[in-house]
Formats: C-alpha cells, structure tokens, sequence
C-alpha cells in the first residue's frame, strides 16, 4: 500500500509541476488548485477534519428546509445504491456532510475515511474528492480511486451532482460513494446518472415545497439541465424559477426575481384586455414597463387618471 500510495504522491506532483494537463484535464486542474491554491500535500496523513456537535446542529438547522426536501430521495437513492456497498452522501457548501446513508456492515469502513456526518468534504481540507470538485465547479462529476488529489483518499470512488436551491444558488452536493474494489467504470457510469437524477428531484421537491402558495409551470427543458420549474401568482406573473428555467428562458441569476407575465417570459403573444381579469392585466402592464405608471398606462391604451382609478379599484395602490 505504501508503494501504491507514494506512486500516487509522485503522479500528482509531477502532474501540478509540469502544469501542461490543467488547461485539458479537470482532475488535472483541481490536482492543481489542491496544491498550489490550498497547499496541500498528496502524501499527509488523514487530516482530523470533522465537525460535531453545537456546529454540526447549527449547520443541520440552517439548512433544515433542505433536509426535509432531500430526505425522502436521500432514502430512495439508498435502497437502490445501498446492497451494492455504496453511502450516500449530502453536504452543504463548504463540504460538511449534513445527512448520509450507509449499510451497517460497511458503516465502519465509511467512518474510517470521513464519510460520515460531520465529515469534511471541501477541496481545501481533502484536496481533489468528488464532493468538493462538485461543490467547486458547479456541475456534476465523477472522481474515481487514483483520480483523488490525497493517498489517503485513493481507495474511493466519488460519484456527484450538484443541487440548487429554490433561487438557483448552490445550496449541496449529493454524493454516492465507494470503497468495493470491483466497482469499475461501468458501474460508477450507472450509479452517476441515478445521482444526477437524485439532485433534480431534490431540486424539484425544494422549489414547489418553498412556492407552495403558487402555480407550477413546466417551462421547456434544456437537454442535460434538470427540470425547468417556474412559480406563477394568481396574476399569472412568474415569481420564482429554478436555475435550469432561469439559463433556459434568459431570467437572469439573481435570487429574487422581478415579477414578469408567464406569457412574456415564454415567448408567447398574448393579447390582454381588462376583460381577463382587471387586476391581473394592471399588474402585468406594470410589470412590463418596471413599475412605470405612466408607461403601463399608454401600454394598456388609457390614461393616467384612468390607470390609477383602476389600481385603486383592484387594490394595487401600494405597488407602484
């Protein structure tokens, strides 16, 4: 093991100091922030990186809205991973794992290398790992046993998919991870797209679950880029996207979005009079001129006494 291990230091090194794989190779690059941006070792012993109890309950209970969407997939996930020898794996941003799955006969060997809760993930503490590769880039991503930045970490393999909040911020990472020496490639190709899908249904579960109030609308999806969910009021304004709606339909990444018709938003043309409900085309009007009374006056072809009788009439005073 420590000819394997130090075989390993000696790839790594090379790899970061001859710097020519950064620019082609993903691994190759975060082998390069590993060492050169956090100064890390590939050789150190395991680091002592854990989180536990007043912190740990404190980070559970800031992402409480997280958990209790997660927790039902997290289950599922697991009786389909869980007999094969895998955990499964959610950590918040910085790499803290919140919730994980693992079978008791392999509970041991998880605990051992850090995959437990508490356990510390990031790519500053561990260096190159599937979580915190996840976490850093922002997509999904399968690091496996010789692929990690640390010796100690070589007899993992790591299979990701990043998870966006409600606004379309990056809220977690799902890991399924494995310590079975006879889980190839094929099989992490398998178990990596469960994972991805896994992330989305959270990510589904999470949005209508924070938008509860609202109507829920497939907007069109983008091959690869998860469920495009939007959030529509009663106004038919949308007020809430997921981050595969907002890249899909150009919304922007900004956590609260300024109310726009749904009609506008897909493209559509739609004609509105005040024959399709007052108060909604009033709050479209200003919606599309950015809360120009005046401008959604001339959009809606009245004046401006006019517009404001009628926003007054449907209770839309304190709007503009």
């Amino acid at each position: 093991m420590r000819k394997t291990s130090g075989k390993h230091s000696d790839l790594v090194l090379s790899t970061v100091q001859s710097g020519h794989s950064a620019g082609t190779s993903a691994v190759a690059a975060s082998w390069c922030r590993s060492a050169l941006h956090h100064g890390l070792d590939p050789a150190q012993g395991r680091a002592a990186t854990r989180v536990s109890g007043s912190d740990l309950a404190r980070l559970r209970e800031a992402n409480g809205a997280l958990l209790d969407a997660a927790t039902p997939v997290l289950d599922s996930l697991f009786g389909s991973v869980g007999r094969t020898g895998c955990c499964v794996i959610l950590a918040d941003t910085t790499g803290v794992v919140l919730e994980a799955r693992s079978g008791a006969g392999d509970a041991a060997l998880f605990d051992a290398v850090g995959l437990t809760i508490g356990g510390q993930w990031s790519e500053a503490a561990e260096g190159t790992n599937g979580i915190g590769t996840c976490l850093v880039e922002e997509r999904a991503v399968t690091i496996l046993k010789g692929e990690h930045f640390a010796s100690r970490n070589i007899g993992v393999s790591c299979m990701d998919a990043p998870i966006f909040d409600p606004c379309g911020q990056l809220v977690a990472a799902l890991d399924v991870s494995s310590v079975r020496a006879d889980h190839g490639e094929a099989m992490a190709a398998m178990v990596a797209a469960l994972v991805q899908d896994a992330a989305r249904q959270i990510e589904r579960e999470f949005f209508c679950r924070h938008f509860a109030d609202a109507r829920i609308v497939h907007a069109p999806d983008a091959p690869g880029r998860g469920s495009a969910l939007l959030a529509v009021d009663r106004d038919d304004l949308v007020i809430g996207a997921t981050r595969a709606a907002r890249r899909r339909l150009g919304l922007g990444p900004a956590r609260q979005l300024a109310p726009k018709p749904l009609a506008d938003v897909l493209g559509q043309q739609v004609p509105a009079g005040f024959e399709d409900g007052e108060r909604s085309v009033l709050r479209q009007a200003l919606a599309r001129s950015g809360g120009n009374v005046a401008a959604a006056a001339r959009l809606l072809g009245i004046g401006r006494a006019t517009m404001y009788r009628r926003m007054e009439r449907a209770g839309l005073t304190g709007l503009h």
